[in-house]
């Protein structure tokens, strides 16, 4: 019978507002995979089945992300051949390129059955640095894989040999998240390539500002989350990627709501308290066709659950 490994990783919201490439937080909406490793090769040109979102659009061989993850994680340490014998069932939630971390949530599902996979061939866990090495491996930066991987909001830097490093910041139990979805989606690539190289002085000490003041936001003193999520770095640069994303942000800010463009976009973001925030969101919106979705920062990241099937 074959080994069966579960895992459930969040989606993520990257930037925050002012802290580009850095901040990120994980939702209460996630992506859950079973892996099963059989006795036998299996065929890997129908070794995953997708429902749910990309459901007939990514593909369902071993090219698909997680089973390629799994396969480069296992040869790294010597175990490849383990995923001619894996298959892989997605139940996808997670909207594909709307900025809410899709394919870090498809890297860290990969990452965490390779994960489990080496424990099973008595190779041990990876530790958490190496998880989140792997990750940036494949994401480029840490501000969606971590908070992917471990829950909550992430802070995300590089040490002094370059290795990625993440620590979390306490959330203050009355924050909320409402997310506005589109319909359309938005290449990551296309809209990081309107931010200039060089921004003003007088932006990056505002920005500096801004960000510092989030953490004291989201974690004790939530009033204060409209003035912490201004941003001054990308935002109003990518707005001819994301016009109607950016009109959103612009007409919830001027109601006092602390919106922001989640990730690269185009969904947008609204951090605040109250029950009643989505309700709010959707008032101001008016006739917008964008879906509305009230979620709850999750405190939990990647989790796996491991059976003998």
């Amino acid at each position: 019978m074959p080994y069966s490994i579960e895992v459930s990783v969040p989606a993520t919201s990257a930037n925050l507002g002012p802290g580009y490439d850095t901040f990120g937080l994980a939702l209460d909406i996630a992506d859950e995979v079973v892996a099963e490793l059989h006795p036998d090769p299996v065929d890997l040109s129908s070794c995953v089945e997708v429902t749910g979102q990309g459901a007939g659009q990514v593909p369902t061989s071993s090219d698909h992300l997680i089973h390629r993850v799994v396969r480069e994680v296992l040869d790294h340490h010597g175990h490849g051949t383990l995923a001619d014998r894996l298959t892989l069932r997605c139940a996808n939630t997670i909207p594909h390129s709307r900025g809410m971390g899709s394919s870090a949530a498809a890297v860290v599902a990969g990452i965490s059955i390779a994960d489990a996979l080496l424990a099973f061939a008595g190779r041990g866990e990876l530790t958490e640095e190496e998880r989140l090495a792997w990750a940036v491996h494949y994401e480029g930066h840490a501000d969606n894989a971590a908070p992917a991987l471990f829950g909550g909001v992430s802070i995300s830097t590089l040490d002094a040999e370059g290795s990625p490093r993440s620590v979390s910041v306490p959330v203050h139990p009355a924050v909320r998240a409402v997310l506005i979805v589109p319909d359309t989606k938005l290449d990551t690539d296309y809209a990081r390539s309107f931010i200039p190289e060089q921004i003003p002085h007088a932006d990056a000490v505002a920005n500096s500002a801004a960000a510092a003041l989030f953490i004291h936001a989201i974690g004790r003193a939530p009033s204060l989350l409209f003035e912490a999520t201004e941003d001054h770095l990308h935002q109003e640069y990518r707005r001819p990627a994301m016009p109607e994303t950016l009109a959103r942000v612009d007409a919830l800010r001027a109601h006092g709501l602390a919106a922001v463009v989640s990730g690269a976009g185009p969904t947008a973001l609204v951090l605040g308290t109250g029950e009643n925030l989505r309700d709010e969101v959707a008032s101001v919106l008016g006739d917008d066709d964008a879906r509305i979705i009230a979620a709850s920062i999750a405190d939990f990241g990647a989790t796996i659950t491991r059976t003998d099937a």
